[in-house]
């Protein structure tokens, strides 16, 4: 009776860790950042669910920036596109479609894709809704968020249309609010 009880609790024991596991890894991007991370070590998805590393671009500089359909920052889209157009030999900007404000970024990657094709003939990289804040934050933005992996860094988005200005080499130049213009001084005076 002993091993008969033995072997059930044991099988039981198992089930339970196969599904802690199962629940585990189905979570969204909980897994932290290894240490000494450098922007370069991500991969993530573009809005068309191609992978691409970050690696691509060493040697320009980048200007991330949480975008969202239904906001009041939501015109920043056309002149994020001009900053686009004029310094692409030296600039990449890459929007980051994200729902963590106000629910202004409900729509699917094919609605925004269109939405900003449409409205602001968006040509700059776009990538995969992600969540830039909360328990769900995607690793690059922990990683853009967190001054002991970064090095410089511990500002978050606090609304739509943050943004984060990096070097050729990969390190955090500055943030930026939502109400900083792309074309601003303030970020054209850094590239």
């Amino acid at each position: 009776m002993k091993k008969i009880f033995y072997k059930v609790s044991k099988t039981f024991a198992f089930i339970i860790s196969i599904i802690s596991l199962m629940s585990a890894s189905s979570k969204k991007y909980t897994s932290p950042i290894p240490p000494n991370s450098k922007i370069y070590d991500f991969k993530l998805k573009s809005i068309d669910g191609k992978e691409m590393s970050l690696l691509q671009f060493k040697g320009k500089k980048l200007l991330l920036v949480n975008v969202a359909s239904e906001c009041g920052y939501t015109p920043q889209y056309k002149n994020l596109q001009a900053l686009h157009e004029k310094y692409k030999d030296k600039l990449v900007v890459i929007g980051f479609p994200a729902n963590n404000f106000g629910g202004q970024e409900p729509g699917s990657s094919e609605e925004i894709k269109s939405f900003c094709s449409k409205n602001y003939q968006v040509s700059f990289l776009m990538m995969e809704k992600i969540s830039v804040k909360g328990k769900d934050t995607h690793p690059l933005y922990q990683w853009l968020c967190n001054k002991e992996q970064n090095g410089t860094c511990e500002d978050s988005p606090s609304w739509n249309f943050c943004k984060y200005l990096i070097d050729e080499n990969g390190k955090i130049i500055k943030f930026f609010k939502s109400n900083v213009d792309p074309l601003s001084t303030d970020i054209t005076s850094l590239l």
